[in-house]
């Protein structure tokens, strides 16, 4: 909840509000015939002009391409700050509250031109007292006054929509209201921006043509932020050549990394927040984040393959499995299936310039809204940052395959996991687990029976030693099962790549099949020593 204590406020922005809407015509929206692209201008208008808090819906509802038309979501992806930029004076006040001492003290020089102000913050080029050039974000004074104050009033007409059934069922107003508020909220605080950076840098370890801006934490607070100054170009001009190439891959593989294995991904990857430097891809501005949880991962990765081996038939499996609520009464499938056959055959070309990503989930929200399937936001925010992430990458190599790049992240992937299971400490760790749960098991069991208490049917295990020896050899094949499939898959992977050589799946095959020996083996042991 917000934290606004009086209903003055309130009643005086909700009547800026009103003024704002009628001075761009308000009548426009009960005109069932008109232009559409003039009405989604006037929209984004509207929007900039009431400031971060409707900036922010925008950005929000931008990703809905399942309720809203393509000229507006065209035009809400536009959104921009238009505010005047803080003076010079109150950029000093801010950073001198935050530093607890004067500004002298820690910066050389601060340049008085802005390099960006937004409604949250504003952006200033530096140098530190030993020379090192560095970007200072400073917040604005009132933004948090300002946000907090709107955000009560998005609350008010959240209870009331809640109230309406229609409009509950066209939209979730107030998880909508909760969202919006959680995420104007961590932007309020730099330091979540700051925990950001570090998080991105741990992901993009693997990547070697990726990176982002180094932080001076010590310098960091709420609302101040100190990063490295990018001293670089606008990734769209760096140079051609096998860097250039290689970072478009990368950045690709990157974001299939970071979606589907971590869950955290930059959720505002357009052209104007990364920039080349020393043969490197940077991302900028990880103020605005997604995150997917395990479950919608996995389903993700399945739907990519789905497409990717044009199964529409699975597709509709996924589909159904990523949606949040129970499958209508009625539904079609056989309809669904052709509608996402026809789909695949529009949306399956043979490079990135022509494939796109973002477009390719949007339209997947979009099949499944008419057929009154609901998917999670987190799908819808996943479509538009790989719709923005694609301008970049296929700029920087029109030819890249991203079906290809999803191979080797799979490979990748599956490499990951023969090494975890081989790991012997892991391997303990799994065995446990599996005893433990095997252990609660057999304790509910015989809740549930009365086989424990009193003079009823009683069930005894006369040692735990067999019991344990019996669940750690369930465990040790289980686990041996697992590697020997993992290598198996890999080994035919690898095979059927023109792109890996000869040695690898060589390799991997005899891996797999000391793995599988080892299974027999440990089979034969334990038949052997059975009573």
């Amino acid at each position: 909840m917000t934290d606004v204590k009086y209903e003055g406020p309130l009643l005086g922005r909700a009547a800026h509000i009103g003024q704002v809407l009628a001075k761009y015509g308000l009548e426009d929206r009960f005109k069932r015939n008109g232009d559409t692209r003039a009405r989604a201008r006037r929209l984004r208008t509207v929007l900039e002009e009431l400031g971060p808090t409707f900036a922010k819906l925008g950005q929000i509802l931008s990703t809905r391409a399942d309720l809203l038309p393509p000229e507006v979501i065209e035009e809400l992806e536009r959104l921009q700050d238009r505010v005047p930029p803080l003076t010079e004076a109150e950029v000093v006040a801010v950073m001198e509250k935050e530093l607890g001492v004067p500004w002298e003290d820690v910066f050389d020089s601060i340049d008085p031109a802005p390099l960006a102000a937004g409604t949250i913050g504003q952006v200033h080029r530096a140098r530190l007292e030993d020379g090192a050039r560095v970007v200072v974000k400073v917040q604005r004074p009132t933004a948090r006054h300002d946000i907090m104050r709107d955000l009560g009033l998005f609350e008010l007409f959240a209870e009331k929509a809640a109230q309406r059934g229609r409009l509950r069922d066209l939209l979730d107003i107030p998880a909508l209201v909760a969202h919006l508020s959680d995420s104007l909220q961590r932007e309020l605080d730099f330091r979540t921006e700051a925990a950001n950076i570090t998080r991105m840098r741990e992901v993009l370890v693997p990547f070697d043509r990726l990176d982002v801006p180094r932080l001076h934490d010590e310098l960091s607070t709420e609302r101040l932020l100190v990063m490295e100054e990018v001293q670089g170009i606008p990734v769209r001009q760096a140079p051609a050549g096998a860097a250039r190439r290689e970072a478009a891959r990368q950045l690709l593989e990157s974001y299939y990394r970071q979606v589907l294995t971590v869950g955290f991904f930059h959720a505002d990857p357009h052209p104007g927040n990364m920039m080349w430097w020393q043969d490197k891809i940077y991302l900028l501005d990880l103020g605005m984040v997604g995150e997917v949880d395990a479950e919608v991962r996995e389903l993700i990765l399945l739907l990519l393959l789905a497409f990717w081996h044009e199964d529409s038939s699975f597709l509709v499996d996924v589909l159904l499995a990523l949606s949040e609520d129970e499958p209508r009464t009625g539904l079609e499938h056989d309809a669904l299936r052709g509608e996402f056959a026809e789909f695949i055959d529009r949306f399956r070309t043979d490079s990135l310039k022509e494939l796109q990503l973002g477009p390719m989930l949007e339209t997947v929200a979009q099949i499944a809204s008419r057929h009154g399937i609901r998917l999670p936001a987190s799908l819808a925010l996943t479509g538009k940052a790989f719709a923005q992430m694609q301008l970049v990458t296929a700029e920087l190599d029109p030819t890249l395959d991203p079906f290809a790049v999803v191979g080797k992240f799979m490979l990748r992937r599956i490499s990951e996991l023969i090494r975890q299971f081989v790991d012997p400490q892991h391997l303990v760790y799994e065995t446990q687990k599996l005893s433990l749960r095997l252990t609660r098991l057999i304790d509910s069991v015989e809740q549930i029976t009365g086989a424990r208490p009193g003079r009823r049917l009683q069930v005894d295990f006369r040692g735990t030693a067999p019991l344990e020896g019996a669940v750690k050899a369930i465990g040790r094949s289980l686990a041996l099962g697992l590697t020997a499939g993992s290598a198996l898959i890999a080994t035919g992977l690898t095979a059927a790549s023109g792109h890996v050589g000869a040695w690898v799946p060589a390799v991997l095959g005899s891996i797999a099949g000391l793995l599988v020996l080892g299974l027999l083996v440990d089979v034969v042991r334990r038949g052997d020593h059975a009573p």
